[in-house]
């Protein structure tokens, strides 16, 4: 990835334009992270990433201490700053708060959807089943992110996505995912369409039940997924 300082938008002063600056470094390697790049534990090593991005150490240091903030990077024992790392201990919690933010969600999006909309999600459903059936983990994996992401911004609550993706990005630095199981990506499509049944329903309480289960259900997936990984002997 090339970046340059002229891709930043140019300010009002110095110090918009290095407020810019930090912003767009700090998405940048939030994308490094989030892609497995730069992976859970990795050090971010500043000269590097100042002659990576083109730019000088003061708004990487801004960028860093924005990912720091939102749980994405921590700084060590030696002033080092490093990727997180999520135990699976930690994703469990996490889960736990994603299944609530999300039940929350499938309630709000009930009393908001439209029949366009949920057309739009007979579409992501029919085309996760193709990729179920087909294998395809991870064009599954990238296009049910999608789904749940539609799901959330349709829901109209703009703190409510903030603190979804929030939540959905600390799993990301946690690589085992709960779906790679035999038969795993059929199942969880069920699940969707549970979920889609229920706001079709009009059902808010059938459909924050739905959401929330299925988000319980993922967390027991990956669980299990973590236990064989541990204990080869249960696979």
């Amino acid at each position: 990835m090339v970046f340059s300082v002229d891709q930043v938008p140019a300010g009002d002063n110095e110090t918009d334009r290095s407020g810019t600056l930090s912003a767009v470094l700090e998405q940048q390697i939030e994308h490094l992270i989030l892609s497995g790049e730069l992976g859970p534990g990795v050090r971010l090593n500043e000269i590097p990433l100042a002659n990576r991005f083109g730019t000088s150490r003061g708004p990487l240091r801004e960028a860093l201490r924005g990912l720091q903030a939102r749980g994405l990077v921590v700084v060590g024992a030696n002033r080092g700053v490093y990727v997180r790392a999520i135990s699976p201990r930690e994703a469990l919690e996490i889960y736990d708060l994603r299944a609530a933010v999300f039940g929350l969600a499938g309630r709000l999006l009930t009393d908001r959807v439209t029949d366009t909309m949920l057309d739009r999600l007979g579409g992501f459903l029919g085309e996760m089943d193709r990729l179920a059936t087909a294998r395809d983990l991870e064009g599954y994996y990238h296009l049910n992110l999608d789904f749940h992401e539609f799901l959330v911004t349709s829901a109209g609550n703009s703190l409510l996505v903030e603190q979804y993706k929030s939540l959905v990005n600390k799993l990301h630095l946690c690589r085992t995912r709960g779906l790679v199981q035999a038969g795993g990506l059929s199942v969880s499509n069920r699940e969707h369409r549970e979920m889609v049944d229920a706001l079709a329903s009009g059902d808010r309480y059938r459909a924050q039940e739905a959401f929330f289960r299925h988000v319980e259900r993922a967390k027991l997936r990956f669980w299990s997924t973590v236990q064989d990984q541990h204990d080869p002997a249960r696979s």
